[in-house]
């Protein structure tokens, strides 16, 4: 696995890319479709190569570590024949869940003990373990194990927290290579920068982070809760930090605006449950701004979701009819919306792609971010 940056924008810190793996080349920028459970909700992997053309989807860790077990996944050759897959994918570590379970969750030294949110059954993830899962799961690129603090932690809790993922990445590395793939392909392990809102944190983290000389980097604990302005400068903070010349993956980021905004900052890769979730509940990205297609306004409106982006369902479906699937409580019309919003991202950052080679990102930028944002 190695990555290759082909373009700088000569006004920002945006670049373009390859990330070259055993399961297909990546273009970057790129955004990621979030398959948590080995499924983008209400999208059918057909219509993710087709319709969407996704390089690479995610798989959660703790997620499929629940269901539907490792002797399942090891036993179907990984997560790429479980699910019939054949690109690249991404597994997170299970952390981002872990800071979400607060309620059903003890976190010490050795790892994380939890109760499973379907059955109430008690499990530890340690570093250890959490590597050995991956192994099993079979992504192109493993996440190390790491705990999200909330965006507003208090410093000192936010300090103890950054330390303990260094320690634990540490011992994530140290099973990373003592271990081999189990399916015959490499597997790219990245370790996550942490520090909440503190810049001096944030500092720190990036340069531990980047003196484990990894395939590629990661920042988490973003995008939960802290100001938006915030995020972006931590993102400038880390970035000046990281290497050059590797994949930066900022995780669970966000607003069409959000990832334009990063990527003129230099990150190249993004995941985010926005796209779909949103969709399933009636809110469609456009190049023209976002639509509520539940709204009355949109019974008779017989033009296409989004002219623009050129996606097939916008070719053949119109904003009265998805309205009218919605109203109804038809499930096409969660399919219909769920697979617009991935197509426009992924659109999206095809446009961001294109433009940095052609040298004009940042003002082509400045044009359509104020735009993406308006509710029609």
């Amino acid at each position: 696995m190695h990555f290759d940056i082909t373009s700088l924008d000569p006004c920002s810190n945006a670049r373009a890319g390859v990330l070259h793996t055993d399961h297909g080349d990546i273009p970057t920028p790129i955004f990621m479709p979030v398959g948590t459970a080995g499924t983008v909700k209400a999208v059918h992997q057909h219509e993710l190569r087709t319709d969407i053309d996704a390089k690479i989807i995610l798989g959660n860790t703790y997620h499929l570590y629940l269901r539907p077990g490792l002797d399942t996944l090891r036993a179907a050759g990984g997560l790429h024949r479980f699910n019939g897959w054949e690109r690249p994918m991404l597994t997170d570590s299970g952390g981002f869940q872990v800071f979400s379970l607060a309620d059903s969750r003890k976190i010490t030294e050795e790892g994380c003990k939890f109760q499973s949110h379907i059955d109430g059954s008690r499990h530890l993830f340690t570093p250890e373990r959490v590597m050995d899962i991956e192994r099993v799961i079979g992504a192109d690129i493993i996440m190390a194990f790491d705990e999200c603090c909330p965006g507003n932690a208090p410093y000192n809790y936010a300090k103890k927290s950054m330390e303990l993922t260094h320690r634990w990445l540490d011992r994530c590395v140290a099973r990373y290579n003592e271990t081999e793939p189990l399916y015959g392909y490499q597997q790219a392990l990245f370790p996550i920068v942490q520090g909440c809102q503190y810049s001096d944190l944030r500092k720190q983290s990036a340069e531990y982070i980047a003196s484990k000389d990894a395939l590629g980097y990661a920042i988490g604990g973003l995008a939960v809760g802290e100001p938006t302005e915030v995020m972006y400068q931590m993102v400038e903070v880390v970035n000046a930090i990281l290497p050059q010349d590797s994949p930066r993956y900022l995780m669970g980021v966000g607003t069409p605006a959000n990832i334009l905004e990063s990527i003129e900052r230099g990150i190249d890769m993004f995941d985010c449950v926005m796209p779909t979730r949103n969709g399933r509940n009636g809110m469609l990205f456009t190049s023209r701004g976002t639509i509520n297609i539940k709204n009355k306004k949109w019974e008779r409106c017989f033009e296409p979701i989004d002219p623009d982006s050129g996606a097939e369902a916008d070719r053949v479906y119109t904003l009265a009819y998805l309205h009218h699937l919605f109203k109804a409580e038809e499930l096409l019309g969660l399919q219909i919306a769920s697979i617009h919003n991935l197509h426009f991202y992924l659109w999206l950052v095809g446009e961001a792609r294109r433009h940095i080679l052609s040298g004009d990102f940042s003002s082509w930028k400045r044009g359509i971010v104020d735009r993406l944002s308006v509710r029609i």
